[in-house]
């Protein structure tokens, strides 16, 4: 039975081993783009001077606005709890646009913009740089491939897990050694054997997590081994959010709209002659939905909605939103996250597992080193099989 999990473990490797190294050691690679990209434009992400209380939101954005095109508008502002870092701008267009400011200057310090090294590993790691458009029809031949040798990679960790397991019966502790007074041959014989079990936790996280991404049909089985019944990303609200905020912020909302549909102008009302900006009271509702949530990591204010990002740890991705009235700032809750759908949940959780961010700067030092550890493994098993081979000859 082992030397049959030896085979299967062999001749799937060996054609998808380059590919599985590729995307183990580009995934690596972007697990600390954000401090990395933050360090090396530091002028762009933190302001160069904290003084004690920054320009009001709403002249800041309008000083933001004054300085676009007519076809770009601003969709919401982000602000962060350290109070270094430059407040990011989210704008329409072009997609994921944004620019940073600093709020105690008023001085646009940047855009957001990919470093060119990160671009390529996201593009490597999700479609072997493949060129075709990764959001249109059809099949995506970088896409497929990058599916079909995570597959693979799941099954070859799987198997190499039963070959390993007599090993360890009969020395467990040498079978978690690398030994380096062995030569070449016993550091590399090593390092695939104890390297592969030291990661083999980690690799199977981000490639179970990983194939959501990859297949429609895997995808929709493991949300049912979760449990879960996957949808499409819920942006709506459910029955218990809708009827929080019929009677708050949505009736305000309509009045809103009623008022400009009835002579108010398209980005703004008026009030006594007086034009009242679009960003009036985004200050208000940041500042009470910061007292609120002292410990939230960032704050997005947006055109009558605003999101309160929870924490940096477990579910990186989860929120409460609210919507306010341009009118008055009263604030009322849209969708806690507790009360999000199951699916939308969890696909939050997927993300935080693949990427190492469910616990903080720990669990990521640890997926850095556990996927280094997995794009070695392919090469290692060259090695060795080609000694193998060699030998027989």
């Amino acid at each position: 039975m082992i030397k049959i999990f030896r085979k299967i473990h062999l001749w799937l490797s060996v054609p998808f081993g380059i590919i599985i190294t590729l995307v183990c050691f580009s995934g690596a690679m972007l697990v600390f783009e954000q401090e990395i990209t933050r360090s090396v434009k530091k002028d762009v992400y933190y302001v160069a001077d904290v003084k004690d209380s920054p320009i009001p939101m709403g002249e800041l954005m309008e000083s933001v606005k004054s300085g676009l095109p007519d076809s770009v508008s601003i969709t919401g502002v982000t602000v962060f709890a350290d109070k270094q870092r430059t407040y990011q701008v989210n704008l329409s267009k072009p997609r994921r646009a944004s620019l940073f400011i600093d709020q105690y200057t008023g001085r646009v310090t940047g855009r957001y913009e990919r470093l060119g090294f990160f671009s390529t590993m996201f593009k490597l790691h999700r479609w072997l740089l493949d060129s075709a458009n990764p959001h249109g029809d059809g099949v995506k031949t970088g896409k497929l491939l990058v599916g079909i040798s995570t597959l693979v990679f799941v099954i070859a960790l799987i198997t190499g897990i039963v070959i390993w397991l007599p090993r360890a019966k009969n020395n467990f502790r040498r079978s978690l050694s690398i030994p380096f007074t062995k030569g070449w041959k016993g550091f590399w014989k090593g390092l695939h054997v104890a390297g592969g079990m030291y990661a083999v936790v980690f690799v199977l996280a981000m490639s179970l997590t990983g194939l959501t991404w990859s297949f429609n049909w895997y995808r929709t089985a493991f949300y049912a081994v979760c449990g879960v019944e996957h949808t499409p990303r819920n942006f709506g609200q459910t029955g218990n959010n809708k009827a929080l905020t019929r009677n708050g912020s949505d009736s305000d909302t309509r009045a809103d709209k009623s008022s400009r549909r009835h002579g108010g102008r398209h980005r703004g009302e008026h009030s006594g002659g007086s034009r009242r900006s679009e960003f009036g009271r985004w200050q208000q509702v940041y500042e009470e939905l910061k007292e609120k949530n002292p410990g939230a990591p960032q704050i997005t204010v947006g055109a009558e909605t605003a999101t309160v990002t929870l924490g940096s740890m477990g579910n990186s991705r989860a929120s409460d939103s609210y919507e306010f009235s341009r009118r008055t700032g009263e604030v009322t809750p849209k969708m806690r996250y507790a009360d999000s759908a199951e699916a939308d949940k969890l696909r939050g959780w997927i993300f935080s597992i693949h990427t190492g961010s469910l616990g903080g700067i720990i669990t990521r030092i640890l997926w850095f080193l556990g996927a280094l550890l997995g794009a070695s493994l392919p090469l290692t098993g060259y090695y060795i099989w080609i000694k193998h081979l060699m030998k027989k000859k």
